[in-house]
């Protein structure tokens, strides 16, 4: 398979509606000075040539070891990051392209779930007022309705109406979360960026957390971009999955495909960190030998080499092109190169 195929692979779906976010060769570059004195800049590339597609009402999971992008992807997707190359199609639009009027208008449609929800709701407004607040500026219905609408979008994700006039330092983690999910669907959005949304929370309240999640998408037709460092979280809610390493993806497919047989050296060895609920059972643990190289110099050829055990020369050279092995499943590795 030639590149030019493989670039065409990894960016099926372009002018084609099933898709309503298109991503294309994103990088995400922050500079940074290379002496005290100042003079040429390097830079700290935290998301270096990204590529895919989610379907409109799927899931798709972005997993990877802390610092290797995720956050950095799901931010710049909504321009809360300006982007330093590629494309991001949202609807048939180029989110980046747009003009702060048509930015404005976008917003309700993409929005985001915070991972600390303390944090991202602010200390000196009820919670009514947070819910709505953005619904007012938008105009989403009239004033006369805007608290009728406030309630009904807090009883969708299992809050009481007099919840509206208490503060966030009232509630417990699991439920100011579920105020950040309703305060995200009070805008009716059709793109959900949930940056670790069950992180900060206790493992019950994080079931909790998912399966409504899972309800609101089935009742308004929802399309999440899942970033996630727990993979038995993103096993449960995904569709596809995308494995993150150093500011690239390294792997994407189908849910079922990657986990019943994850192909690139880093996948199998984040796979195979995976707790065991038998205490008995035993388990390949792949470990990988050394640190994760710094983004700022990240390694020739292969950003992995460094800690794969199956390198090889051309590895420490070229950098690995994309290759579908079938099913849409797509791997960035010479051990999958075609002949």
């Amino acid at each position: 398979m030639d590149k030019q195929s493989n670039k065409n692979t990894v960016n099926q779906g372009k002018g084609n509606e099933d898709y309503i976010l298109e991503v294309r060769d994103l990088k995400k570059y922050y500079p940074i000075k290379s002496s005290v004195l100042g003079g040429s800049k390097n830079y700290v590339k935290a998301v270096d040539g990204v590529s895919f597609n989610i379907k409109r009402g799927t899931t798709m999971g972005l997993v990877g070891e802390s610092g290797c992008g995720k956050t950095t992807i799901g931010r710049t997707i909504l321009k809360l990051h300006e982007k330093s190359g590629g494309e991001v199609i949202f609807n048939g639009q180029d989110v980046h392209k747009l003009s702060k009027k048509a930015l404005r208008a976008l917003r309700p449609k993409m929005q985001i779930i915070f991972q600390d929800p303390y944090s991202s709701l602010s200390p000196r407004l009820p919670v009514g007022e947070i819910i709505g607040e953005a619904v007012r500026q938008h105009k989403i219905v009239p004033k006369e309705e805007l608290n009728s609408y406030v309630d009904k979008i807090m009883e969708s994700c299992g809050l009481q109406s007099f919840h509206a006039d208490r503060y966030p330092h009232e509630f417990s983690g699991g439920q100011r979360q579920r105020i950040c999910i309703a305060r995200t669907l009070a805008l009716n959005p059709d793109f959900v960026v949930c940056d670790e949304p069950v992180s900060a929370l206790d493992v019950s309240i994080q079931a909790q957390i998912i399966n409504l999640l899972k309800d609101l998408q089935k009742e308004y037709n929802l399309t999440y971009l899942f970033i996630s460092h727990d993979l038995s979280v993103v096993e449960h809610i995904s569709d596809t999955i995308g494995v993150m390493y150093l500011g690239t993806m390294v792997e994407y497919g189908d849910k079922v495909d990657i986990f019943k047989e994850p192909l690139h050296p880093y996948t199998k060895a984040l796979f195979s960190a995976i707790p065991m609920p038998d205490p008995h059972a035993k388990k390949n643990r792949i470990i990988l030998q050394g640190s994760i190289p710094s983004p700022a110099n990240p390694p020739s050829g292969c950003k992995f080499h460094t800690r794969c055990s199956h390198c090889m020369d051309i590895c420490k050279k070229e950098v690995p092109q994309p290759n579908d092995v079938g099913n849409g499943h797509i791997v960035r590795c010479h051990l999958y190169n075609s002949k």
